[in-house]
């Protein structure tokens, strides 16, 4: 808060801080509005007077807090590979999560009148990469649709994490996070590789006709996702190869 806020607006931040410790305190990510008066040094009316009632406390909590760490995570240089960018997107929004799992709650599991303004904000973030990702040629739909996709996913499986008290590094995280890189980005175009031949191209339409609709043997979802890329990839000869595929 700076120097210049009004009494009201030193208030109000009074308010969202001892509202947010009292939630990060919680075990259950609960608290009541008298504790958080008192911890303010507020009376009731002038909480009500602010927030509306506890559900607006909640929201404007959760939005100040999320507004942080997306300022934080904006900051952070960008690595120069948009792929490695994504990737280190995913692993902080899931991180965030799960150390605050009374405000991640908050902000996508539980109904409310619209989206907040972070939850916009960060969307806007997320279709800003997805369209860094577009014009470095490595994006496989449009950008809204990739947005969605990946912030469903994300959102998901955080929201999962939580809910099993599960730490932010877990296996799952990074596997729903590679599954969906597989089926949002390309793989890059390596300068000189040897062309696809024709007889390659049609070894690999065969096996990819043969591949079933779910699981392969013992490959994990994310390796059967890559091998259907893979494969779908190599069953289109390159033009330098000339001949016919069928």
């Amino acid at each position: 808060m700076t120097k210049e806020a009004s009494p009201a607006q030193r208030t109000r931040a009074l308010i969202i801080d001892a509202a947010a410790d009292l939630l990060a305190a919680s075990a259950r990510g609960e608290f009541s509005t008298r504790e958080v008066c008192d911890a303010a040094g507020v009376s009731a009316p002038t909480l009500y007077h602010h927030f509306g009632d506890k559900d607006g406390l909640l929201r404007e909590v959760a939005a100040d807090r999320f507004s942080r760490y997306l300022t934080g995570k904006q900051a952070l240089e960008t690595t120069g590979d948009p792929v490695e960018d994504f990737l280190r997107g995913w692993d902080m929004h899931v991180e965030f999560g799960v150390t605050n799992p009374a405000l991640y709650t908050i902000m996508y599991g539980r109904p409310m009148d619209g989206r907040t303004v972070p939850a916009d904000h960060a969307h806007a973030v997320l279709v800003t990469m997805m369209r860094d990702l577009e014009r470095a040629g490595r994006l496989r739909m449009p950008t809204e649709m990739a947005a969605d996709m990946v912030a469903s996913a994300a959102v998901g499986v955080t929201l999962h994490l939580i809910r099993n008290r599960v730490a932010a590094d877990d296996h799952l995280s990074a596997l729903v996070r590679d599954v969906v890189t597989a089926a949002v980005i390309s793989s890059p175009t390596v300068p000189g590789a040897p062309s696809v031949t024709p007889q390659l191209a049609r070894a690999a339409a065969r096996l990819e006709a043969e591949m079933p609709h779910g699981p392969v043997g013992t490959l994990r979802a994310s390796e059967t996702t890559l091998l259907r890329e893979w494969l779908a990839q190599l069953s289109v000869p390159s033009p330098a190869a000339g001949g016919d595929p069928s």
